[in-house]
């Protein structure tokens, strides 16, 4: 039996080890496409999780241009398995973290920087959990075979990663628990039971090039076509059925003498529901086909293309997250810390995981800003950043509610 208060006493302990580690994370560059950066943090990770006893592989990614995946082993002496899920790159390019000086920086009970929340802090939670695991109850810790995964690009779309995790969970895998940041709501301290699906998508209009002085009539201009279907395209949103498109970039044309032969435009269709995403793609493709506008010379119409260019499924409510949710709010109850769940819009790992092993999300620190790295004078925006006197809460919460589910011998 675990005693709250002499782990609470433990985890304080070890919070300054734990904010080193997160130091040196942060201060590696791990922008997506910052390949040796991101291999430099998977080094790093897989070092500092070494003492531990895990042993480490590195798994190249489907695209040459990221960094190596990450996946950690300790293997128990039980037939039970635990995933920990969280990732090594972050949005930032290197110029962009120069440019608005956003390094690791304490402030108060803040700490800013890249990736402190999103998700080198949910990380460095993984790794004070299983430290306060091996030390107060090592009966679970050395039973339990624990597999972290941590994905090279997940600030993208690496559905490869999907692909490692499900090839290395076991059938005996009590659940995967994912380390993106906490939700707050009040008090409550949200764990994410479902997140939406998303489809990238493009719109290309092909019209007919003219001369815009001489022939003016001849040509179809496929700019203006498109800005006739951009109504219809922003229409499919349904926020009844929380399905979202959002029309995220347009281009077209080449010069002002020119009638544009082409027009494209790109975004992003969400949702929770299975049935409504896939009815929504559906609305997008259907849009597909001969355009309105005509050119005046002789009737020509433009051509319209729609594209899925890539999806991640959504994670819907289900059964088994809802009984691990369960456990984290009755253990919260237990120890006088408010939890919850709700749904969040956002991607994560967890998506491509959810049907396979019961999936819990939301179980990394608390903070804000996350993908920004702006401060404004009157300080309305803030860089990202982490909540220092939140960690140890959540670390006491994760450590019990996983004593919790991994039962009696």
């Amino acid at each position: 039996m675990v005693n709250a208060a002499q782990l609470q006493s433990y985890l304080e302990t070890r919070l300054p080890d734990a904010l080193e580690l997160l130091r040196q994370m942060v201060n590696i560059n791990s922008f997506t496409l910052n390949r040796d950066g991101v291999n430099r943090l998977a080094r790093l990770t897989a070092d500092s999780f070494a003492p531990l006893g895990f042993a480490a592989e590195f798994v190249d990614p489907a695209n040459p241009q990221y960094g190596t995946h990450l996946v950690l082993t300790r293997r128990g002496n039980g037939r039970q398995s635990l995933a920990m899920v969280s990732h090594l790159d972050t949005v930032f390019p290197p110029e962009e973290e120069a440019r608005n000086h956003f390094h690791w920086s304490v402030e108060g009970d803040r700490i800013f920087g890249p990736g402190t929340n999103d998700i080198k802090g949910g990380t460095v939670m993984m790794w004070l959990v299983l430290k306060a695991l091996q030390d107060r109850a090592p009966e679970v810790f050395e039973r339990i075979t624990w597999k972290l995964f941590l994905n090279s690009a997940e600030e993208t779309f690496s559905p490869d990663f999907g692909r490692i995790c499900r090839e290395r969970l076991t059938p005996h895998t009590l659940a995967a628990l994912v380390f993106e940041a906490e939700g707050r709501l009040g008090a409550d301290r949200l764990v994410v039971l479902a997140r939406k699906g998303r489809a990238t998508w493009r719109v290309t209009v092909k019209g007919r090039g003219a001369h815009a002085g001489g022939k003016h009539a001849h040509g179809c201009n496929a700019i203006v076509e498109l800005g006739r279907l951009l109504p219809r395209l922003a229409a499919i949103t349904d926020y009844s059925r929380e399905l979202t498109v959002n029309v995220a970039t347009i281009t077209g044309g080449t010069t002002l003498n020119r009638v544009p032969h082409e027009a494209v435009a790109e975004g992003e269709l969400r949702a929770f529901d299975a049935a409504t995403y896939q009815a929504g793609v559906q609305q997008l493709l259907a849009l597909a086909g001969t355009g309105e506008v005509p050119s005046p010379a002789d009737g020509f119409r433009c051509e319209i293309q729609v594209e899925i260019l890539t999806e991640a499924r959504p994670w819907p409510r289900n059964a088994a997250t809802d009984r691990l949710g369960e456990i984290w709010v009755q253990t919260g109850r237990e120890l006088g810390i408010p939890v919850s769940t709700h749904q969040r819009g956002g991607l994560s790992d967890g998506n491509q995981i959810w049907d396979v092993v019961p999936t819990l999300d939301g179980l990394g620190p608390w903070g804000d800003g996350d993908h920004c790295s702006e401060r404004s004078a009157d300080g309305s925006k803030l860089p990202e950043f982490v909540e220092i006197s939140g960690i140890i809460p959540k670390a006491l919460l994760n450590v019990m509610a996983i004593v919790k589910l991994a039962g009696p011998h």
